[in-house]
């Protein structure tokens, strides 16, 4: 299987060239339909069966596919995602670029190499005839980098019926991979009060945007004695329009991330206890939002599929960490259900979601032959 894929490493690089030169930011339907399309074919050519389903209100392109009978559970999914953050147009500008070990292009890191490493890993298995010892499902959806609100129960009920999840986000430098995630959300404050004349007769006026600071304050102070379970970060803020014009509306946005599950409680009661402390006479708070992600921790069953990696990276020559990261995916969202998940199953990269994203692309072919192997043992301990 090695051969296989050392031969395959220059047309794995031209997959990745057509999947990063199509522009599939989350708002793009047809550039993530056009990527979900490529790997149909691809994954029809070895035997599985695929579907296209256009899930939620906004009709978001999601591949589903499997390669076993309906009612089958699976022994793996791979899950991933099909959207980037970059504008369409992005390609134009700074198409798909490889310079010695370095590929750069709009989401190469985060997440089309992934993509690829999932497909190439199903073809090595398809060639060694491994593939029928298995029964795997491939989820990859196209709303992650806005949260999933469209796939997230279709994510959850796939994960629920298998025995172990691989997220193909990127392997970090150093293949590390992830383990554990902080759950996140978000919060919106918004403050109403009246306006009047700066000048004139400011005390008529109730000023939203002195109580947004107010809660700003407030939402500091809760984040300093949260310690290391959560932090509750402010980083939008918009009030007033007029410099002489006492506002009479303003909102704060705050990114929320938890630790574990019981942080998320405590939370949740800090921020629905805003509109209850307010300290502008006349101004009313409204709080919305949540932490709409569940951490990802690793529980025995977790670990043990972990072992199970650093014993085939051992066997392939190649050195593994896991890591736990602030940051959230998908993976999130399987691991909640109670299946081992392990995350970072791409290439190597770094800098996701910035103009100089990478994927290290000496990284392919040991990757691709980690995680063959590693479907390999599991196709053998189940015979």
């Amino acid at each position: 299987m090695k051969a296989f894929i050392e031969s395959r490493k220059d047309d794995y690089i031209r997959d990745l060239e057509t999947l990063v030169n199509i522009d599939s930011s989350s708002d793009n339907l047809a550039g993530i339909e056009a990527v979900a399309q490529f790997l149909i074919h691809r994954l029809e050519a070895i035997g599985f069966s695929s579907r296209l389903r256009n899930l939620g209100d906004r009709r978001v392109p999601c591949l589903q596919a499997r390669n076993g009978p309906e009612d089958e559970t699976f022994d793996i999914m791979f899950l991933g995602h099909m959207d980037t953050v970059f504008p369409t147009g992005e390609v134009e500008k700074r198409p798909f670029a490889a310079d010695g070990d370095r590929a750069t292009g709009p989401g190469v890191c985060d997440m089309k190499a992934g993509l690829l490493v999932a497909l190439h890993v199903l073809e090595a298995l398809h060639h060694d005839g491994v593939l029928d010892q298995l029964s795997i499902g491939v989820c990859f959806n196209g709303d992650e980098e806005v949260g999933s609100a469209s796939s997230r129960s279709w994510i959850e009920a796939h994960a629920r019926n298998s025995q172990r999840v691989f997220v193909f986000e990127p392997c970090r430098p150093g293949h590390r991979f992830v383990l554990q995630r902080k759950g996140g959300g978000g919060y919106t404050l918004t403050a109403r009060g009246t306006s009047a004349h700066a000048g004139v007769e400011p005390e008529k006026g109730a000023n939203a945007a002195v109580e947004i600071a107010h809660q700003v304050i407030a939402i500091q102070r809760f984040n300093d004695q949260a310690g290391e379970g959560a932090s509750a970060q402010v980083t939008v803020i918009r009030g007033g329009e007029k410099t002489n014009i006492i506002p009479d509306e303003a909102r704060a946005s705050v990114d929320v991330r938890v630790a574990r599950k019981s942080d998320m409680a405590p939370v949740e009661a800090f921020f629905q206890s805003l509109p209850a402390h307010t300290h502008v006479p006349g101004v009313t708070l409204t709080v919305s939002g949540g932490v709409g992600r569940p951490p990802m921790a690793p529980d025995d069953r977790t670990l043990a599929l972990w072992r199970l990696i650093e014993a085939q990276a051992s066997n392939v020559g190649l050195k593994i960490e896991s890591i736990a990261t602030g940051g959230c995916s998908d993976g999130n969202f399987a691991s909640a259900q109670g299946v081992p998940t392990i995350d970072g199953m791409g290439l190597v990269g770094a800098n996701a979601h910035r103009h100089d994203e990478y994927v290290a692309l000496g990284s392919i072919v040991p990757q691709i032959q980690l995680i063959a192997s590693v479907c390999k043992t599991i196709a053998q301990e189940k015979a």
